[in-house]
């Protein structure tokens, strides 16, 4: 274990999704949608085999023993990313990336009712806390000129969008769970993405734009970018434990909030600031508790075998 290195590779990989965010948001109010997701997604996959291949690996990481499993998590996370994408088109970056921040949020209260996990009242608490937040950054939006005119069109559409996104991205981590219990992560990250590029292709008869080639070549760049965030996340985590690594999650903030100044001039709400702070401060509370809890079953096993008639 080198939790240093951990820490770095998940913050680097933070900075890169946001890098990739940033990229698209240049490119969704020009091209459809379906679009969007078809080229991030197929281009991913070029440096995810890459990584894989270099790692000896290459077959060994796609054999999959659940088809099914795999389409559940990739029809969740397609759809949670096209959400997003359309957020990413009406709000500014930093608002997009705060709101998604529900979705820690929302697995919590998914394990418990899907897993059947056991959720203390500390983690309760911590939700219900953390559900403020999130209803702080959506009040500008929550207003009756907002409802009289239906959410049709504006920021209060991304909004939705990017809050649906965060409860679907929910649902996907509950598959991915589920799948880990006998896939490889490589299998898991590249069926995703090729599902994620089957799927979206199909939204071709809509009508899709055709790319001049200096938005293909941002395409290309989002979809590099996203493998290449994909390996660092993944990577992270053969260094250090989850519950030392989840916490640098929230950098992306730090990264939207300096991007979307430089490269679109966005400068964040005060309401936007409180409500990221405190959804930010709940996801960092349920980490720490997680690991208290994970320090106490590691004691509790040492110590057991010590006890009267072990």
């Amino acid at each position: 274990m080198k939790p240093l290195l951990g820490i770095s590779l998940k913050v680097l990989s933070a900075l890169v999704f946001t890098m990739m965010s940033a990229t698209l948001k240049t490119l969704t109010d020009r091209y459809p949608t379906g679009e969007v997701v078809f080229f991030r997604s197929a281009f991913a996959i070029l440096p995810l085999l890459a990584w894989l291949a270099w790692r000896g690996d290459l077959i060994g990481s796609l054999r999959t023993q659940n088809v099914l499993g795999h389409f559940k998590r990739g029809f969740l996370g397609t759809v949670s990313m096209a959400l997003s994408f359309a957020a990413l088109s009406y709000l500014p970056l930093h608002e997009a990336i705060a709101i998604g921040y529900a979705s820690p949020l929302v697995l919590v209260i998914l394990a418990a009712l899907l897993l059947k996990e056991r959720v203390r009242a500390y983690r309760w608490t911590a939700v219900a806390v953390g559900f403020v937040g999130v209803m702080i950054m959506l009040s500008p939006y929550l207003t009756p000129q907002t409802f009289a005119g239906g959410m049709t069109a504006g920021p209060a559409l991304g909004a939705g969008c990017a809050l649906v996104a965060a409860v679907l991205s929910a649902g996907a981590m509950i598959q991915v769970r589920r799948l880990t219990g006998t896939e490889k992560t490589g299998a898991i990250v590249f069926y995703f993405f090729i599902l994620a590029a089957g799927l979206s292709f199909c939204t071709i008869v809509l009508g899709w734009n055709m790319p001049d080639a200096s938005d293909l070549g941002f395409f290309i760049l989002a979809g590099i970018l996203g493998g290449i965030g994909q390996i660092l996340l993944t990577e992270s985590y053969r260094y250090a434990d989850a519950s030392v690594i989840a916490p640098f999650e929230y950098t992306s903030m730090i990264w939207a909030l300096l991007l979307g100044w430089l490269m679109f001039a966005d400068l964040p709400t005060q309401t936007i600031l409180v409500g990221a702070s405190i959804v930010s401060a709940t996801g960092l509370f349920i980490v720490w508790r997680e690991r208290q809890l994970g320090l106490e079953r590691t004691q509790e096993l040492k110590v057991a075998p010590q006890r009267p008639g072990a």
